[in-house]
């Protein structure tokens, strides 16, 4: 796995260009830093002086105070109970999801001896976390009362839905309903906090939505999707080695289940990676990968460490054990993008990063 980290800093300023001077950056490191390695990604992207960095755990947040990071580190979950006193402690800033756990927080920070920092999430139609946008007038009051100052109020945020389709309104339609209840909590007292709703694909297609922070997260790492928008570039490329190569006659089975079967005399290769390191089984049915600059076919199923392709054609080295295989990247002029890995396995990018195994070697490049 070969980590450009030129093109991550790339991304990030692309971010910055799109959104314009004014609203802070907060680059989403979850799941270790999207399967590429947290703490390389936050040492990449630290000279450019993010807000902070966005996590969806208190052990994440925590390995990033190890690492020496002191920016804010907002956990964009709910939290249990049990990790709140060690959560204020460390300063992170918390999303509150119930005003009970605003008081959790409260009773926290008396026990700390610091102020906490909160960022509220409103629910406009995730449905997963946040207080429901219909009662702000409730949860308003309750939470205002639980600010007794030793809690700051630090920021409210809601999260899009379905803002990577197009073809949906449902972005504005949760932009309304976040309006109306922020509009419902100054009406109870004045509002002073950072608002923010844009992800990655809110603050590509509505960069006029980006107010006080926006919160990256697969652009940075390179996914392309976003029709009208200059794709970021690529991060990620996966790569492996053909161990094997083998001339069939027609009517050689192959595979658990034996699903495919020669037609004619093929070569195939072997190549060392499989789902045991993170590649999707559902390549099987339709992936390909590059093999000596050519585009050639998945046969078979993939197993847990070995993928057999159908090589027959490619000439001379390009055939050979030893020979390179590129399963996401560039290779001859041929490409292959998480975008067309995600498309045939049925999911999307996210998945396709956050899956690839420790048993990859992460090899960051200039």
């Amino acid at each position: 796995m070969e980590i450009r980290s030129s093109a991550l800093r790339t991304n990030y300023r692309r971010v910055r260009t799109i959104v314009g001077s004014r609203p802070g950056i907060l680059p989403v490191v979850k799941a270790d830093g999207y399967g590429l390695g947290m703490r390389r990604v936050v040492e990449t992207l630290e000279p450019l002086d993010p807000w902070g960095y966005g996590v969806e755990t208190v052990g994440e947040g925590m390995a990033l105070r190890s690492y020496g990071i002191d920016r804010p580190v907002l956990v964009m979950a709910p939290i249990p109970p049990s990790e709140v006193d060690r959560a204020v402690a460390a300063g992170m800033r918390l999303s509150i999801s119930s005003p009970g756990a605003v008081e959790n927080v409260a009773r926290a920070a008396r026990r700390a001896g610091r102020r906490a920092h909160i960022h509220v999430e409103i629910d406009t139609g995730m449905g997963r976390a946040g207080l429901d946008w219909r009662r702000a007038d409730e949860w308003g009051a309750r939470l205002r009362a639980a600010n007794d100052g030793e809690i700051e109020w630090e920021g409210v945020y809601t999260h899009f839905h379905s803002a990577a389709d197009l073809g949906s309104r449902a972005i504005f339609e949760q932009v309304e309903r976040f309006r109306a209840a922020l509009g419902e909590l100054r009406h109870r007292g004045p509002g002073r906090w950072m608002e923010h709703m844009c992800n990655s694909s809110g603050l590509v297609r509505s960069p006029e939505l980006a107010s006080d922070l926006v919160r990256p997260g697969i652009f940075l790492y390179g996914a392309r999707r976003w029709p009208g928008v200059e794709d970021p570039e690529s991060v990620v490329t996966v790569r492996s080695r053909i161990v094997l190569v083998r001339d069939v006659p027609a009517g050689t089975t192959l595979g658990y289940g034996a699903t495919y079967t020669s037609s004619r005399h093929e070569r195939w290769a072997t190549v060392a990676i499989g789902y045991g390191d993170g590649i999707p089984r559902a390549l099987g049915s339709g992936g390909e990968v590059i093999v000596g600059g050519r585009r050639v076919p998945i046969i078979g199923r993939i197993s847990m460490g070995m993928t057999v392709v159908d090589i027959t054609g490619v000439p001379g080295p390009s055939a050979r054990v030893g020979a390179q295989v590129t399963i996401v990247g560039e290779d001859g002029g041929e490409r292959i993008t998480l975008t067309d890995v995600a498309r045939v396995s049925g999911t999307i990018t996210h998945e396709i990063l956050t899956r690839l195994s420790p048993r990859l070697p992460r090899v960051w490049l200039p």
